[in-house]
């Protein structure tokens, strides 16, 4: 599959060396240009571009950027990518470390991803916000392992929610459907299900014992 990500962080690199190892074929880029990614490249196989080249032809895109960078992405950043493509949001509110206070999010109550879809003008797929980044590399396991770890999945889309689950499967983690993006409040910074490694029935009761106000600790 042709994938696009865009943000080469911890869960973006992580990505990129999964995928292909698994034999995706990924583009990925960053906000400080291709030619800060050629040691990525280098060691997992990936093509570097440019933020606005990521989703060429793809057939799934990760957005795996700071919240405060998603209104400063380039406009039609999905133009060019296949019909129907899937995109996962992995992003994350965070007011007080580093984004700032959003009020649409705060005072309007639009989830974090819905937020985020609004100005992508594309619908999105919530997953791998609550993940640690290294268990990408590090704790995935084959179908059935008692080890195996659930993710936790939201959106809208049915047939973009389907794609990205068989994706996560073929990750080697079980994942477990979380509702529509209004749903993922259960999934936020904040939430019991945030950073569980827990398999399918923990998540599954992770994400019922959620609350749907804010924790103090994560408001502007």
């Amino acid at each position: 599959m042709k994938i696009g990500i865009i943000g080469a962080g911890n869960i973006g690199g992580n990505l990129t060396r999964r995928l292909t190892a698994l034999g995706h074929d990924v583009s990925v880029a960053n906000s400080r240009g291709p030619e800060t990614l050629e040691e990525l490249a280098r060691e997992t196989g990936a093509t570097p571009v440019r933020a606005e080249e990521a989703a060429k032809g793809a057939r799934l895109v990760v957005v795996t950027v700071p919240l405060k960078a998603v209104p400063n992405l380039p406009s039609g950043l999905l133009e060019g990518a296949a019909e129907g493509v899937a995109v996962i949001d992995t992003g994350n509110y965070y007011p007080r470390e580093r984004d700032g206070r959003i009020a649409a999010i705060e005072d309007d109550g639009l989830t974090e991803s819905r937020w985020t879809e609004q100005h992508l003008g594309h619908p999105v797929i919530k997953a791998f916000n609550g993940t640690y980044a290294q268990d990408i590399l590090d704790r995935h396991r084959p179908a059935g392992d008692p080890e195996r770890i659930a993710v936790p999945v939201a959106g809208d889309d049915e047939q973009a929610k389907r794609a990205v689950r068989a994706l996560i499967d073929e990750l080697g983690f079980d994942t477990v459907d979380a509702g529509g993006l209004d749903d993922s409040w259960r999934q936020q910074p904040g939430s019991p299900v945030y950073g569980l490694r827990a398999g399918v029935e923990g998540v599954k009761k992770a994400l019922a014992e959620a609350s749907p106000e804010r924790p103090e600790g994560f408001r502007g």
